[in-house]
């Protein structure tokens, strides 16, 4: 099972980079250990079931906000930008993360177009939560927390972890089948506000206007307000002002650069304007972060 310790994007398409997805066998195990870190806005292909050991982790969608606390579970579905945010230390989220592909088999074919397709086209549905003081969810909890314990040293542990998220995915279809027949209209305001992440993923180190980011998604400045509004609940320059204090972390942690170096690699200007905003937003200094978290696997 594999450590998060931060978020990584494809060059081309900007949805999160998966490390150790292969094609061949389109499946992670993770296990995220928050350590009072949040889960910064992203989206991936790849399915996302999870299980929470312990704590309580707060997810946040286009749509709004779930909270999961120890015992609870559910599944983010494919594409769905979400961000999470622990609500104290020592939160420990197990995952499940596989392209749709890994229990539908070949394209196109019987499996796929009855039971996942109907499922990860619904554009309304973005999360499927369950509790464990629901009776009708605690035996499907139980399962997801057992299927954690599939050992890869066995034996024909792919066809039996295939098999076990199969169930799962049948049962969680069947949850979910009253949302899925009410159907939904495409929301094209996703496509648009993953244009502007990615215009903004490209350019966070140049000084960047809400007019340009708005012309990615071939906008206007009124419609750029109000996606980054709808989706992700906060204006384009907070969010421009959020990535780049994630990158500044990613390379804090991961690089020898000085601390002047990254504070202008990553758009946030003079060490002095870095280091207060850094600490509003981390709770501490620049090199108190590099101390704590340089060369760890978190």
């Amino acid at each position: 099972m594999r450590n998060i310790s931060n978020i990584e994007f494809h060059a081309g398409s900007k949805e999160e980079r998966l490390p150790d997805f292969a094609s061949d066998f389109p499946y992670i195990a993770s296990h995220a250990d928050f350590i009072g870190r949040f889960v910064p806005w992203h989206w991936h292909k790849a399915v996302e079931l999870f299980y929470m050991q312990s704590g309580t982790l707060e997810y946040y969608t286009p749509k709004g906000k779930k909270v999961f606390p120890t015992g609870s579970g559910g599944l983010v579905n494919s594409n769905v930008l979400h961000m999470t945010k622990p609500q104290a230390e020592g939160t420990i989220q197990l995952l499940h993360i596989f392209d749709p592909s890994f229990i539908a088999g070949e394209q196109g074919c019987r499996i796929e177009q009855r039971y996942i397709t109907p499922v990860i086209a619904h554009s309304q549905l973005e999360i499927i939560a369950l509790y464990p003081d629901r009776p009708e969810q605690t035996s499907l909890l139980n399962t997801i927390r057992e299927s954690f314990n599939l050992s890869e040293n066995d034996f024909g542990y792919e066809i039996k972890l295939r098999a076990s998220l199969s169930d799962i995915w049948l049962r969680l279809l069947t949850i979910s089948s009253p949302l899925l027949r009410e159907g939904g209209d495409y929301d094209r305001i996703n496509d648009k506000i993953k244009l502007m992440m990615i215009y903004i993923h490209e350019h966070y180190a140049e000084k960047i206007s809400i007019k340009e980011i708005a012309a990615a998604a071939f906008s206007s400045e009124r419609e750029c307000f109000r996606a980054f509004h709808d989706c992700l609940h906060m204006t384009p320059v907070e969010y421009i002002k959020s990535y780049r204090l994630q990158m500044a972390c990613h390379l804090l942690a991961k690089s020898r650069e000085s601390i002047t170096f990254i504070s202008r690699a990553c758009g946030l200007g003079s060490s002095s304007y870095f280091g207060k905003t850094f600490r509003e937003h981390a709770g501490c200094t620049p090199a108190e972060y590099r101390r704590k978290w340089q060369d760890n696997d978190i």
